[in-house]
């Protein structure tokens, strides 16, 4: 009766709990436009602080995407009391969490997976100590990396079955991975592809284009975004994903990175590396859904790219 009742008023139908308040799905609808409806006068921006502060689950699974596919029968719960399990670092940002996989964006500087030399300060290490606080047996497991000097968005998985999903049919899962740099010089063109056979010789990665028989086959895409100063502001779309391959191609093109004194640069006016993995679109490991995020490019990027 009351079901009939409610869907007769068009009326928001939520119930509170100790906890939460709890909004029934009845049809498919993404997960912003859905709270902006039921949520009568909630603004988009309100919206994404809830999302940003964590407190919004789908399922009993804290969701930050706005655009998350919700489907009848779901249920969407706004936690009325402060997360416990609250995540907070200087060097990382917890985008993404659900009970196979983390995203999350990482500055330049850390490292993405723990070594015989550095076990503690990497974003490894970091979330690890976050998971344990669910349970002490707890732990990630590595999917990809960004190089240290690299900030951007990064996936973990949450259990070794989906690491493996991950890794073995990551070309058919990751749908656009893409970057931006600043180079040096102006890019002669606008839009273009490098090629090459990348091999790594542990501490320098060399190009040739022909195959040497040791190489691995490499294609970046890049899009010049904008010329001044000097500098081109470049979106790179990555077609394979071989160590430094960004930094080794746009050196190829004699445009190298802007701080990257190991491949050609000669200036490094923001005091780091400038590239930065501002896209990570794949399908979910689990639940086949198209997950999509995307970060802002860094603000250091646009005051240098500012016409003086």
């Amino acid at each position: 009766m009351s079901r009939g009742k409610n869907s007769d008023s068009g009326r928001p139908k939520a119930r509170s709990v100790a906890r939460y308040t709890i909004y029934n799905v009845t049809e498919p609808a993404e997960l912003m436009d859905f709270l902006m409806r039921k949520m009568a006068g909630i603004s988009r921006s309100k919206v994404k602080a809830l999302l940003a502060n964590r407190v919004i689950l789908v399922d009993n699974v804290i969701t930050t995407q706005y655009n998350f596919a919700l489907k009848p029968g779901m249920k969407v719960q706004i936690s009325k009391v402060k997360n416990n399990r609250e995540f907070k670092h200087p060097m990382l940002k917890l985008v993404y969490e659900d009970a196979y996989i983390l995203v999350v964006e990482k500055k330049e500087g850390l490292l993405s997976v723990s070594t015989e030399h550095q076990k503690e300060r990497t974003a490894q290490h970091i979330l690890n100590e976050y998971v344990k606080r669910s349970h002490r047996f707890n732990r990630v497991f590595v999917v990809h990396r960004l190089d240290r000097e690299t900030s951007g968005l990064m996936m973990y998985a949450k259990d070794e079955k989906t690491q493996n999903t991950l890794r073995d049919n990551w070309h058919d899962i990751v749908t656009d991975r893409r970057y931006v740099s600043i180079v040096s010089g102006d890019m002669e063109k606008d839009y273009g592809t490098v090629e090459s056979w990348l091999t790594d010789r542990k501490l320098y990665v060399s190009s040739s284009p022909v195959d040497n028989g040791e190489g691995k086959f490499a294609v970046t895409h890049y899009k010049t975004i904008k010329r001044a100063n000097g500098y081109s502001l470049v979106e790179l779309d990555l077609e394979t994903g071989r160590k430094n391959q960004i930094r080794v191609h746009m050196l190829d093109l004699g445009h190298p990175v802007v701080g990257d004194r190991r491949y050609g640069s000669e200036c490094d006016p923001l005091g780091r590396l400038a590239l930065h993995a501002f896209k990570l679109c794949f399908y979910h490991p689990v639940t086949k859904e198209l997950m999509e995020f995307e970060t802002p490019y860094p603000t250091a990027f646009k005051g240098l790219m500012q016409k003086k």
